[in-house]
């Protein structure tokens, strides 16, 4: 008899709980260089499927991913809200497959999941090519995709001493966000601001000028904030826009990355990257950050050497930055899932339905 384990969402967030910062970047390391290197044609990334229902856009994403050391074939389902009023989140679920019978053999809560793989990923982008020295973090956006960001970034970054949240209004989930970050890490002061694009100063260019890291997760359809507010040598994680017509940063700050912007999927981007579209990038400009990694004979995560990117670390005069942009890939759900149900399996997490 085939059984279905079941985990919620305070399960899967149990379960995260016990994997290492570094472990789960490695993770994704080993993702992205499955994508890049085009060595294992049984990996598949179907484009995503979009179906529009009366409140949400309804997000279809299938992947296969089948190497020495990774392997698994999952679908999972997000629900974007069409209202911006809507602060819900992202209801999200993913389905693993057993290898051997076809069958399901998990469903999961997915809703904090994908945060979790993109901030891992975020910290690969950052550890392969960011500044060594960021004391002052601002983040733009106050949802989950953010905490999860913060949260593996104030674990596995030193150093960081001011984090300045910066959302579109000052609302309850913003000021829970910094007060949750407050109280974890009391040593680092967190601030929460309010942001207008449009206006010609605020408090938030201040943030930003002094930021060594940047890190954007908003559905923004115009830039958070002008090329010209960023000091050189930051490094700007662009992790919210996933459609031609968001935009998180302007083309002029695009432009400053070449040849240091870092992507997920050049298809992907160039297809689906608002700031990419619009900044009118080939895809020769852009550096997947799985050509940017390999492995050596015990499985250890290698840095490569990349002499065309521009920007050095720990240097702030060079006249450029430095830019990870992620719509994230298929592949990704598929390790991240799998990972969280062989560890549910052995921490005795979650629940069995009987599926015959």
């Amino acid at each position: 008899m085939s059984r279905l384990l079941c985990l919620s969402g305070s399960d899967v967030e149990r379960v995260a709980a016990n994997f290492d910062p570094i472990a789960l970047q490695n993770l994704m390391a080993r993702v992205f260089y499955t994508l890049s290197s085009n060595k294992d044609a049984t990996s598949f990334t179907p484009h995503r499927i979009i179906i529009p229902t009366p409140n949400h856009s309804a997000l279809f994403m299938p992947a296969r991913i089948a190497t020495p050391l990774l392997s698994g074939t999952s679908v999972k389902i997000v629900c974007v809200p069409k209202s911006p009023t809507d602060l819900r989140g992202l209801p999200a679920s993913t389905l693993v497959l057993d290898e051997d019978t076809g069958s399901v053999k998990a469903i999961l809560n997915a809703k904090k999941l994908t945060a979790l793989r993109n901030a891992a990923g975020s910290l690969l982008s950052f550890n392969i090519i960011g500044t060594h020295n960021v004391t002052n973090l601002v983040v733009f956006g106050a949802g989950a995709q953010i905490q999860a960001h913060l949260d593996l970034f104030l674990n596995a970054v030193s150093g960081i001493s001011r984090v300045t949240i910066v959302n579109r209004t000052i609302n309850e989930r913003a000021k829970k966000v910094a007060d949750s970050f407050r109280t974890r890490f009391p040593a680092i002061q967190v601030e929460c601001l309010a942001n207008d694009p449009t206006a010609p100063t605020s408090a938030a260019e201040t943030s930003v000028s002094s930021a060594q890291l940047i890190i954007c997760a908003t559905s923004s359809t115009i830039p958070l904030f002008p090329s010209s507010w960023v000091r050189d040598g930051t490094h700007i994680i662009l992790i919210g826009s996933y459609t031609p017509s968001m935009h998180e940063v302007d083309g002029e700050l695009i432009q400053r990355a070449i040849p240091s912007l870092l992507v997920d999927s050049r298809g992907a981007c160039a297809a689906e990257a608002g700031e990419i579209i619009a900044a009118s990038v080939e895809g020769s400009q852009m550096v997947e950050i799985g050509e940017l990694v390999s492995f050596d004979d015990n499985g250890e995560l290698v840095f490569n050497s990349a002499p065309q990117l521009a920007v050095e670390r720990g240097t702030g005069n060079t006249g450029r930055v430095s830019i990870f942009k992620s719509v994230g890939v298929g592949l990704q759900d598929v390790a991240i899932a799998s990972a969280v149900v062989d560890e549910a399996q052995k921490m005795g997490v979650g629940s069995y339905v009987d599926w015959d």
